[in-house]
């Protein structure tokens, strides 16, 4: 088996159930285009290309790259002979290469614009990757319909975060897409096993804008100020991150209908709304 590089928080996940979970949480069609980041050994890859229309597989690792093809022909059991192909959805004679095209880069460079619209993303995503990929996604012109990912587990429930335990990653993901946790997938089912255990996030784009108009870069400037000071309520962080005075502050919040006396995880997505709209 390949040895996982740490450099790149490599870890292979070789349970069966969660794998099977995790590619059964994206409601994976025929037609699917599936972007798949740091497919490894294809352990997952094998879930994928089984049910999509296409499966583009990015990774990084030019080794793994090369060998997933025959990653997936080697480690994956032959289909049993009482399985009709059309359940799987891939023939007997390995025509799921014809549907698998890999490249070989790395994901934050990739032109998401070569993806046809409504592309789903499934994936076991480095620990340190999280974040910022999930910004990159969200936030592109050809944002995937859907994701399904695994990740930290702490990562995971901060993305679905709820008022009271609201982060800048929450409301950033929150904004696009509707949220919901999937299973927990303990340290001990990876090889190497990380220090922590993983949690399946489900991320489903909204059909339409949750607020029209956006000005996305202002939203987020209000966000970013309320965020600039964690243990600090509203009224002083957005005084110091806005560059305003604390009585101009109190204004906007009292405009917002707001508590100044809040911190920013109290806050909704709605609720940053509404400074944007009063600071506008």
């Amino acid at each position: 088996m390949d040895m996982a590089k740490k450099s790149l928080g490599q870890h292979w996940l070789n349970d069966a159930a969660a794998l099977e979970a995790i590619a059964e949480a994206a409601e994976i069609k025929s037609t699917d285009t599936i972007l798949e980041i740091g497919p490894g050994l294809g352990n997952l890859t094998h879930y994928l290309v089984s049910q999509a229309g296409h499966v583009i597989a990015v990774e990084v690792d030019e080794e793994l790259a090369a060998n997933l093809e025959i990653n997936l022909s080697h480690h994956i059991p032959p289909i049993p002979e009482d399985v009709p192909p059309e359940v799987l959805k891939v023939s007997k004679d390995g025509t799921w290469k014809e549907r698998l095209t890999v490249v070989q880069g790395d994901i934050l460079k990739f032109d998401l614009n070569e993806l046809p619209a409504g592309y789903k993303v499934v994936a076991n995503i480095p620990y340190y990757l999280t974040s910022n990929l999930l910004r990159v996604l969200a936030e592109s012109s050809n944002p995937p319909s859907a994701m399904v990912l695994l990740v930290q587990k702490e990562v995971a429930q901060r993305v679905c975060a709820e008022p009271g335990q609201m982060s800048l990653l929450s409301v950033s993901v929150q904004l696009y897409y509707d949220t919901r946790l999937g299973v927990v997938v303990p340290a001990k089912l990876f090889t190497p096993p990380p220090k922590v255990d993983s949690q399946v996030v489900i991320l489903r784009r909204y059909a339409k804008p949750l607020f029209k108009g956006l000005d996305n870069q202002k939203f987020f400037q209000i966000v970013k100020a309320g965020f600039s000071g964690r243990r600090k309520k509203l009224r002083s962080s957005l005084a110091a991150g806005l560059h305003i005075s604390k009585g101009q502050a109190d204004e906007l919040l009292a405009k917002a209908k707001i508590n100044g006396n809040l911190r920013a995880q109290n806050l909704s997505v709605a609720d940053w709304h509404n400074l944007y709209l009063a600071y506008k």
